[in-house]
């Protein structure tokens, strides 16, 4: 996970909330992602919803697996606990981990390979035993660590950098999380703030496995075979002097619209999606009328942003389990099972 320090300053004027804490409390270190990311757009969300809900920031596990998505813990909430895993393991290193300590918010932060290509079965698990956690896929459709190859959520028709065109199709993780049983599924956009703390909010406050998928924009990867002002271009008909990529800085985009409507954003390299978010009258509590109306849009190729589904009864993993309650560290032992345990652990020595 990469790392730059950034300063604390505290301006007298900003507003404080329940324990006393400003936002800049909840940031973290200085972001190395490409200017415009929407990823850094999530980060400023997360930071927003966290701070809103008075959460205590060293009562907060993040985890990541491995991507540009999974480098985005590293800047907010500075104060928390946090961990990378192997690419597409994040899941079950966060079941452990709740499993262990109940008493602590858990947010893990994937993308759409960590999740749906190399980790699809953890992720799949973890849905299955409904892991107390806020778990968000940062979505752009690419590997952008490696250069922009199509990941298991790219669309039918995509272009890749090297100009291919994507054949395959989709793996949606909404459909595939409320197939799976998932008891909170949300989807976002990461420049529509306003749906998307709230939504972040929700998933926090929710008890089990909440699932946001949110549509992210990569900055990066715009410069498709056969344009005279791509890398590779240059660097035929150029000698430079070391080999190295400048991403050009991009704003982020932004969009803001009503429930119901649907709106086409145009992406950086002139691509064009629509997103549309639920109709006033959806209702998220019925797991097949969500499947349908998924569906339905996704005909008319509209992504449906917002709250898809919900079950505020499920049964998350402790109770299911029967584990003790708070966490294991302070739970108190019957002579014969420390007596187990130290056997245990001696194993392991």
């Amino acid at each position: 996970m990469s790392y730059m320090k950034k300063p604390v300053a505290h301006h007298s004027a900003l507003p404080v909330n329940g324990l006393g804490y400003t936002v800049r409390d909840y940031e973290g270190g200085m972001s190395t992602l490409c200017a415009g990311c929407g990823h850094d757009s999530i980060t400023a969300a997360l930071i927003q919803a966290c701070w809103a809900l008075d959460i205590t920031p060293h009562k907060v596990a993040k985890m990541s697996g491995i991507g540009c998505s999974s480098k985005t813990p590293a800047y907010f909430l500075r104060q928390a606990h946090g961990i990378n895993a192997v690419h597409g393991r994040m899941p079950s290193i966060a079941t452990g981990a709740n499993a262990a300590n109940r008493d602590l918010h858990f947010i893990g932060v994937s993308g759409d390979g960590d999740s749906l290509s190399i980790g699809f079965g953890q992720f799949a698990h973890a849905i299955r035993r409904n892991v107390n956690m806020l778990y968000l896929i940062e979505n752009n459709g690419v590997y952008g660590l490696t250069k922009g190859q199509f990941s298991a959520s790219a669309d039918v028709g995509s272009r890749s950098k090297g100009g291919r065109i994507n054949q395959q199709p989709p793996i949606d993780p909404v459909l595939t999380a409320i197939s799976l049983g998932c008891t909170f599924v949300a989807r976002g956009f990461s420049g529509d703030k306003e749906q998307l703390i709230p939504l972040i909010q929700a998933g926090l406050q929710h008890r089990g496995f909440a699932m946001i998928d949110i549509i992210s924009p990569c900055v990066a990867f715009n410069d498709h075979e056969g344009s005279t002002k791509s890398y590779a271009h240059t660097r035929e008909y150029y000698h430079p002097a070391i080999h190295t990529d400048y991403i050009e800085p991009k704003a982020e985009i932004r969009a803001e619209y009503e429930k119901g409507k649907s709106m086409p954003i145009e992406l950086h390299d002139g691509s064009v999606i629509v997103l549309r978010k639920v109709d006033v009258d959806h209702n998220p509590t019925d797991r097949a009328s969500a499947i349908s109306y998924l569906e339905r849009h996704r005909e008319a190729e509209e992504i449906v942003t917002g709250l898809l589904y919900i079950e505020e009864e499920g049964s998350d993993l402790h109770a299911l389990n029967g584990t003790v309650s708070g966490s294991l560290v302070n739970a108190s032992l019957h002579e014969d099972q420390r007596h187990i345990l130290e056997q245990v652990q001696a194993r392991y020595r």
